[in-house]
């Protein structure tokens, strides 16, 4: 069992979570939902290259968020996967 909130893993079930497999959402959730425990934990367990290149193939990151792991982690941000997303999408009122 992993030490992350139910709440920031809400669709899952606590006792199946299984960290190769959900690793994508765990990475994600604890970056952008997590307190200061749970992202050390995340540092800790995973390794800072599978962190970097699991959370450029995310598909939305708040503001936030997103800012933290560009400048935490030092990845451009035309690296990431939900800055070419939003780039790429029509503005409606531009």
């Amino acid at each position: 069992m992993i030490p992350v909130r139910n709440e920031i893993l809400w669709d899952l079930d606590p006792k199946k979570i299984n960290p190769a497999i959900n690793k994508a959402l765990i990475i994600e959730r604890v970056l952008s939902y997590g307190n200061l425990g749970e992202i050390k934990f995340l540092f800790t367990y995973y390794k800072l290259k599978t962190i970097r290149e699991t959370i450029k193939n995310t598909g939305y990151l708040d503001p936030k968020t997103f800012e933290f792991v560009t400048t935490y982690l030092r990845i451009n941000k035309e690296e990431m996967k939900c800055y070419i997303k939003k780039q790429s999408a029509k503005q409606h009122w531009g």
